[in-house]
């Protein structure tokens, strides 16, 4: 018998999920969330800066495995052959010349530039119009394996921000890194930045890298893009690697942490959404939405049935960041559980003001689901309001993070649950379009599978997103759908079976729910959705500056 652990870092915490490897059965869990996120720390939400500390991930990193070994049958450890990790991103951050972040050396500490920036920081707008100028002009367009336009979430738009704004950090800095290699470097103990393996997905999905490229794009492309840029591709990378590869094997420093044996694999990281893709059992033009604060959408294809088409305005399509032999795509809206969050938030404020926080609470948490519960109640007509998603601007199709949202066709006799209906409307609309772009490019979509928090947690969002796309939606049966895509890539990289997909195919679990159109729904909200494309349009050719 032998476990494999998935470690799965999110936006607020990391997750570590013990699984075994014949069958994907869950053994133990543990989670972690970040004390210095959760205080607010190094973030600025009216300036779109989102940083996290490393401190944050390296502690999570001990006290989440520590805790599921715990939790798990005595002489589980000792069974561990695996480790693979996830992360958001693209989440870089600068390190010297060991590949060490900034942010762990003291003159950095407290340094925001120093620390990951978040794959949700936008404050490098600016640069990302510039590469996307840049790119339309150059003999090669760097930007065609990432839908064509380059987007501020993104490598090189935040790695060109922060040398700009800060002379310390671009004088310190000898390398950038993104989180999901950093962190299996860290556990092998070898954190080199010219040396260690970086991740296919991250690499392909938003630093441009591509085969057709010999990499990277070129020095000469960067040192257009500003001299800033110059030499720093030889401080990076060449060759990438897929997921079902091995990092190297745990370190000894680490197996002491932890508690494991100095044989543990640790497999090359990928990001939570693709690993997540694994752990849901994708295949071939199945459409795997993984719903959070955000949400990201997965689509494989086999490489030799899409040739050489050109997926528009997506986040990258790269052969192998899913699974390996098959061509990976990815869309995905930057708002999604977020914006319901901002909604609880809105009707929360004289809870938080006129009741201690021991009684405002719980009261607060009860706000969502009250609503949810109440807008399945109200039928659908054509002149409901509609909202767009855009509150942390537009990812795909076509990223646009300077947009912002709106609502249209308020009166008087609009209330809190007609307009939480409304938002949850925009959210399903905002992924009826990215459907609808795979679709006009070419790429069929044959089902939906649902993962993550909010596709567990809200009937109402799923059959509203059911009806909206006129699909059935699948949800898969794991509650830790990423983590256990990284413990499935785990035992991969172990060599526990002989690829990712044989691999797959024993330890992915099921579905455990199916959300299916409501026939009576579907037709208004077709009109609804031409509606909510029509207010989108005149949004973004007519900005409020």
């Amino acid at each position: 018998m032998s476990y494999v652990i998935g470690l799965d870092y999110g936006t607020d915490s990391v997750r570590a999920l013990i699984v075994d490897a014949k069958d994907g059965r869950e053994v133990s869990t543990a989670v972690f969330y970040y004390p210095r996120w959760k205080a607010g720390k190094y973030c600025d939400a009216s300036a779109n800066r989102f940083r996290q500390h490393p401190l944050d991930y390296l502690e999570g990193l001990e006290a989440s495995v520590k805790e599921a070994l715990a939790l798990a049958p005595p002489g589980t450890a000792s069974k561990v052959a695996g480790i693979s990790v996830d992360t958001t991103g693209s989440t870089p951050v600068a390190v010297d010349r060991a590949g060490v972040p900034l942010a762990l050396l003291p003159e950095f500490s407290e340094n925001p530039n120093g620390m990951f920036i978040l794959w949700k920081d936008h404050t490098s707008n600016a640069e990302a119009e510039e590469i996307n100028q840049l790119a339309r002009r150059w003999p090669v367009d760097f930007t065609q394996y990432v839908g064509g336009i380059y987007s501020s979430e993104w490598f090189w738009a935040k790695i060109l921000h922060t040398l700009r704004i800060d002379e310390s950090v671009r004088h310190a800095a000898f390398s950038w890194v993104e989180h999901c290699d950093w962190i299996s470097g860290v556990l092998t103990g070898h954190t080199d930045p010219l040396t260690m393996k970086r991740s296919r997905c991250a690499a392909g999905h938003k630093a441009m890298w591509h085969e057709a490229f010999n990499g990277l794009p070129s020095d000469a492309f960067l040192s257009e893009l500003d001299p800033l840029l110059a030499g720093l591709r030889d401080h990076l990378f060449e060759h990438t690697f897929t997921a079902d590869a091995a990092m190297g094997v745990l370190s000894k420093e680490w197996a002491a942490r932890l508690g494991l044996p100095e044989t543990v694999v640790i497999g090359v990281g990928a990001f939570d959404a693709h690993m997540g893709a694994v752990g849901a059992g994708i295949e071939p033009y199945s459409l795997v939405r993984v719903m959070g604060t955000s949400t990201c959408d997965m689509l494989i294809a086999p490489n030799e049935e899409v040739g050489e088409l050109l997926i528009k305005g997506i986040c990258g399509q790269v052969d192998g960041s899913i699974l390996p032999g098959m061509l990976g795509m990815e869309a995905g809206q930057s708002a999604f559980g977020d914006v319901y969050a901002w909604f609880q938030n809105l009707l929360a404020f004289p809870l938080q003001t006129f009741l201690p926080e021991s009684e405002a609470a719980p009261l607060v948490e009860k706000i969502i689901p009250v609503l949810a519960e109440r807008a399945a109640k109200i039928p659908v007509r054509e002149q409901d309001p509609v909202a767009l998603d855009w509150f942390n601007g537009r990812r795909t199709p076509d990223a646009n993070h300077n947009l912002k949202s709106a609502i249209a066709g308020l009166n008087l006799s609009v209330d809190a649950v007609r307009l939480f209906k409304a938002l949850v409307e925009a959210t399903a609309f905002g992924a009826r379009h990215i459907v609808e772009r795979f679709r006009s490019e070419g790429i069929p979509i044959r089902q939906v599978i649902g993962i993550g928090g909010v596709s567990k947690k809200s009937p109402f969002v799923m059959q509203t997103l059911a009806n909206v796309l006129n699909m059935p939606i699948k949800i898969a049966q794991s509650e830790q759908a990423c983590a256990l895509g990284a413990a499935i890539c785990a035992a991969a990289a172990a060599g526990l079976y002989p690829s990712l997909s044989a691999a797959q195919a024993a330890m992915a679990t099921g579905y455990d729910a199916e959300y299916l159109p409501q026939q009576d729904r579907v037709g208004v909200y077709d009109v609804l959705y031409r509606k909510y494309l029509q207010l989108g349009d005149f949004v973004e050719q007519h900005p409020i500056t």
